[in-house]
């Protein structure tokens, strides 16, 4: 694997990780029935499905970036280990993080900066 590829590497493994976590968080809040208070009005279901679809968009650019920035196994290998880190890693947090809002907010912002920083590195 070239030297140039760690850095993209990791960024994409993080990030992966980050996917993981924040559909992890969000498969608590379906059904509806199962949702906090807080969660179940006013912005609750906007942060959440917001959430959703800027992790979603940041999926889509960590894939692109891979594709150009990675070699193939690299890729499959490290952004496999992300996957499955998820379950250990959410056991880190409490459960009140993880079954509100600050935990949707959190892994989908980091996940954009990640995508962002991806994106820097792509060629154009």
């Amino acid at each position: 694997m070239p030297l140039a590829a760690l850095v993209p590497l990791i960024l994409f493994t993080a990030l992966l990780l980050l996917v993981s976590l924040h559909a992890l968080s969000a498969s608590g809040h379906f059904p509806q029935a199962s949702r906090l208070p807080a969660m179940a009005k006013y912005f609750g279901p906007l942060i959440l499905w917001g959430s959703i679809l800027l992790t979603a968009a940041c999926l889509i650019v960590a894939l692109a970036a891979a594709w150009a920035l990675i070699p193939w196994y690299a890729a499959v290998i490290g952004g496999g280990g992300g996957i499955l880190m998820a379950p250990l890693v959410l056991q880190w947090f409490p459960d009140r993080f993880v079954d509100g809002k600050a935990a949707l907010i959190g892994f989908a912002g980091g996940a954009a900066i990640l995508a962002v920083s991806l994106y820097w590195l792509m060629p154009r």
